[in-house]
């Protein structure tokens, strides 16, 4: 993944110290978490359509669903009493992680969860009055 990521980095312009300052980061923030955690979706399982506008809804509805199961994931862990970091790198670089890990071909990276106990508690932060984001009809 640091090589695909170093790869992008140099396209995008970035300078080298820059670059080796966030592939530093990245790398610390996987070898220091507990657990790693790596959602997928399954292709083989999405329905097949004839036609691409009901094809491309499906694939929206796995992506969804990865999505949902990774939010279950976090609420989970939070209960438990651990920390998580949803990151969706692995979208950058799926077929290094497919064929690093032996992935199934089937199998597409969707995202990565760090979980471990928090060194530290946030304050929680204060949400908008719902009158503020529901439009009543």
């Amino acid at each position: 993944m640091g090589q695909d990521f170093e790869r992008d980095l140099l396209r995008d312009g970035l300078a080298r110290e820059k670059i080796q300052a966030q592939l530093k980061r990245s790398k610390e923030r996987i070898t220091s978490a507990p657990v790693v955690v790596l959602l997928c979706l399954d292709i083989s399982e999405m329905d097949s359509y004839p036609d691409e506008k009901r094809q491309q809804a499906e694939r929206m509805m796995t992506i969804q669903s990865v999505a949902a199961a990774g939010l279950q994931l976090l609420l989970a862990a939070h209960a438990a009493g651990l920390g998580g970091v949803w990151v969706c790198s692995p979208l950058f670089a799926q077929e290094t992680i497919k064929r690093t890990l032996n992935l199934p071909e089937a199998w597409e990276p969707q995202g990565m969860f760090f979980i471990g106990y928090p060194a530290e508690m946030p304050e929680v932060r204060e949400r908008k009055p719902l009158e503020a984001i529901v439009i009543k009809k």
